[in-house]
């Protein structure tokens, strides 16, 4: 309960930080200009990601917003999410390159549920405090979530798009949780480790994980791995 209580004033102090952000870009690997669509978290738009594509827009990505209004689940992207498809196909036809997707929270959980309808089009997968696994009730949003998504969690069409986002992602995958995360359960933000998945842990608040200094180096860490080279987190000191 204190951690949700402290969300607000945690995310607040994380976004001051996004501020020098600028200075933080000279201290990670270059980008190779490759898309990366950006996909926000429940009730949220392109807006709460803005600083977070600036950051990698400065770093050399070629970050793009999801462009679907605010992330209302199957009302924004489709019932079988055909709409983000869209979006991702879009962009991969456009640049001619594969797309990495970075997805925050219910955003992350969208990503890894487009990775398995069009892996063709995905070259890695970033979630950031997404909880893909475990009972989705397991959030302290999720009556919202019903109320504003327009359907129940465990009405068959969500629930055939969570188990896609469950599922082992057909791509390289890595997963950033906190356990100070006040609203969805950290341990259902973590996947099950392979040779191309991993879970990293970072400090910070739920909200504040797209404005989190050490989340934007782990981020553009995994973003600069050449592609079909992919190798798990190495944290430095």
């Amino acid at each position: 309960m204190l951690l949700a209580l402290t969300e607000v004033p945690r995310a607040f102090g994380e976004y001051r930080a996004l501020a020098r952000a600028s200075a933080l870009a000279d201290e990670v690997p270059a980008g190779d200009g490759h898309p990366v669509l950006v996909i926000p978290g429940f009730m949220a738009g392109d807006g709460s990601t803005a600083g977070l594509r600036s950051f990698l827009g400065d770093v050399g990505y070629d970050a793009r917003a999801w462009a679907l209004g605010r992330n209302f689940g199957p009302r924004s992207i489709g019932k079988e999410g055909e709409q983000l498809i869209a979006r991702l196909e879009d962009i991969h036809d456009e640049t001619g390159h594969t797309v990495s997707l970075v997805g925050w929270s219910l955003g992350g959980i969208m990503a890894r549920i487009i990775a398995q309808r069009v892996p063709q089009c995905v070259r890695q997968i970033v979630t950031l405090g997404s909880p893909f696994a475990g009972s989705p009730r397991a959030t302290n949003v999720w009556r919202a979530y019903e109320f504003l998504a327009g359907h129940r969690i465990d009405d068959p069409a969500a629930q055939m798009l969570l188990e896609l986002g469950m599922q082992h992602p057909p791509v390289p995958t890595t997963a950033l949780y906190s356990r100070a995360d006040g609203v969805v359960a950290w341990q259902n933000c973590r996947q099950r480790a392979s040779a191309t998945t991993e879970n990293v842990e970072v400090a910070g608040s739920h909200l504040g994980l797209c404005a989190n200094p050490a989340v934007l180096r782990i981020v553009a860490d995994r973003l600069a791995q050449p592609e079909g080279e992919w190798q798990p987190y190495a944290a430095t000191a």
